[in-house]
């Protein structure tokens, strides 16, 4: 059997953040999910294409050409949440862009696999606007992935994917535990050999934390977090500025 090649195209999330940190380099589910094809084929070889801050217009302009040039048998494509908190959303451009990704794909014979967002885990200043785009974009991707034949896992309607314990400090990206359950969701969507619907099991129910605790964390989130991409946002900075992918070539995984 031909090796498998995957290539995963999207934003901070398929990079990889918060699953490890910036000195010992970020995992993530598209890692994790390129080991898991490992194991069950003769390797794989896998590209990362993704870059921290990209909206959907940049992953299909920056990322796509160099994707259908490796002529992958697997993409994986996740885009969108950095639209979302932009002023000019609209739900259908960005799905526009999406689909454009998934027709190049699928055109090159690739199988692909996308995701709806969960509903938020945690409260963030703006969460009724954010959340009612969220939705707004998860009725949007699976009319594209249907109208191209992709695979989608639907995130939106797990409870498991909006449990605080699978996100991280910033709110917005997953922890190791969530990139381990995406992985696991993305492994048994493509009907993987070995993977199981495990990922989706609520985890022990969750005791509500102290009002001390709560205002802790928020007034921590705010300063480590919030504050910063507020004055990005100001200065029309990206945090993906200067950043290039950090596996822009196939390279091989072994099982």
């Amino acid at each position: 059997m031909d090796q498998l090649r995957y290539v995963a195209l999207g934003d901070s999330q398929t990079e990889g953040l918060n699953d490890g940190d910036e000195e010992t380099g970020f995992r993530g589910w598209a890692d994790r999910l390129a080991e898991h094809m490992a194991e069950s084929e003769n390797g794989v070889a896998y590209a990362n294409l993704a870059v921290r801050g990209r909206k959907a217009a940049q992953v299909r302009a920056e990322q796509l050409p160099a994707a259908l040039a490796m002529r992958p048998t697997v993409a994986s494509v996740a885009a969108g949440v950095n639209d979302i908190l932009r002023p000019s959303f609209d739900a259908r451009t960005v799905a526009g862009e999406l689909g454009a990704m998934f027709g190049a794909l699928r055109s090159a014979d690739c199988a692909v696999v996308t995701m709806t967002f969960p509903r938020l885990a945690h409260p963030v200043p703006g969460r009724a606007v954010i959340a009612k785009r969220m939705t707004e974009l998860n009725v949007e991707i699976p009319r594209a992935a249907e109208e191209f034949g992709v695979v989608f896992i639907d995130l939106e309607r797990h409870d498991v994917a909006s449990d605080p314990r699978l996100w991280s400090w910033d709110r917005l990206h997953l922890n190791e535990t969530g990139h381990a359950r995406l992985a696991a969701a993305a492994a048994y969507a493509l009907d993987l050999p070995g993977a199981t619907d495990a990922w989706n099991r609520p985890l022990a129910p969750l005791a509500r934390p102290h009002l001390f605790s709560r205002v802790r964390a928020d007034l921590t989130w705010a300063g480590m977090f919030l504050a910063p991409w507020l004055t990005r946002r100001v200065r029309r900075r990206s945090s993906g500025d200067s950043r290039t992918a950090k596996r822009p070539e196939l390279t091989s995984v072994l099982g």
